[in-house]
């Protein structure tokens, strides 16, 4: 009696982390990529601890420190009501890294379902669909964010909110693309023909086979949405006064460009460092997983 190794127990699973292996391996062998995820690590481990590694309190004023430059009892300076840059710039990174990952998250799991039914049942269903992303793309990523920010008001979770609903049209529409072409398929087929429904076919099958390509985008997306915050909360629709945010502090700072230019340069450096190790990182993703570069 025969049995094929596809049914063996266990198979799929190693097969997998054996793929996993091979992933990790390409990744490493990018050393920029690696060391803009190492980078970008290091970003969201500060914002996390930021509560035991902050010298000061973020939002406590001392006026007898007012606008005073760096130095060795504030290592990046204070702001104009004596807050100190490092404490504030450590704990900004909240705020951008939420609405990076928390809004990227929040547009995948809207986008992604809707363009999985999209794809697959096609008909008027999907055309409805297409034309509203249609629609939603023809406008600037930044400018639909104003304005949908606009809508709802100013605050954090309203400015997450905002850029998800102007990211998810994009995975919505390569989530379509995807299904698309898996649709066609023969494991497709063989699924049907052993008398799989459709909601099988669509999350146990499609979906696992579609993913790579959300991933990637995905990853790449983060650092528009950390940029997106920022100008968000430096417009006042972001996050708001006194929680810090690198996008709030550089608002503040303009007042204050030639007689402490430290109060911009600190927030502007962290949002630059931090935007380019999410690109780097995305784009080795996107090489590991792209069979063109293998």
């Amino acid at each position: 009696m025969s049995l094929a190794v596809g049914t063996l127990p266990g198979a799929g699973s190693a097969s997998a982390g054996r793929r996993g292996e091979q992933l990790l391996r390409r990744l490493a062998r990018n050393r920029l990529a690696l060391a803009g995820l190492v980078v970008f690590s290091l970003v969201v481990l500060l914002a996390v601890l930021a509560p035991w590694i902050a010298p000061y309190s973020p939002v406590r004023t001392d006026f007898t420190a007012y606008l005073q430059p760096p130095g060795p009892r504030h290592l990046m300076g204070t702001d104009e009501l004596g807050r100190d840059v490092l404490s504030r710039v450590i704990f900004g990174a909240r705020a951008s890294l939420e609405a990076g990952v928390i809004a990227v998250g929040l547009a995948i799991g809207a986008g992604v379902p809707l363009g999985l039914v999209a794809g697959f049942y096609r008909g008027p269903l999907d055309d409805g669909l297409m034309r509203l992303t249609d629609a939603m793309l023809s406008f600037p990523q930044l400018v639909l964010a104003l304005a949908v920010a606009a809508v709802l008001g100013p605050g954090l979770a309203k400015a997450m909110i905002a850029i998800a609903v102007v990211l998810m049209p994009v995975f919505m529409r390569l989530m379509r693309a995807e299904v698309l072409t898996q649709r066609e398929r023969e494991y497709v087929d063989a699924a049907r023909a052993l008398g799989a429904a459709d909601r099988r076919i669509i999350w146990r099958h499609l979906l696992p086979n579609s993913v790579a390509p959300i991933v990637v985008q995905g990853s790449l997306n983060v650092a528009g949405a950390i940029i997106t915050e920022a100008t968000l909360s430096f417009l006042g629709l972001g996050t708001q006064p006194p929680t810090p945010s690198w996008g709030s502090m550089l608002n503040a700072a303009q007042q204050y460009l030639t007689q402490a230019p430290w109060l911009a340069f600190w927030p502007g450096l962290a949002i630059a460092i931090t935007v380019f190790c999410v690109n780097v990182a995305g784009d080795g993703i996107r090489e590991v997983w792209d069979p063109r570069t293998r």
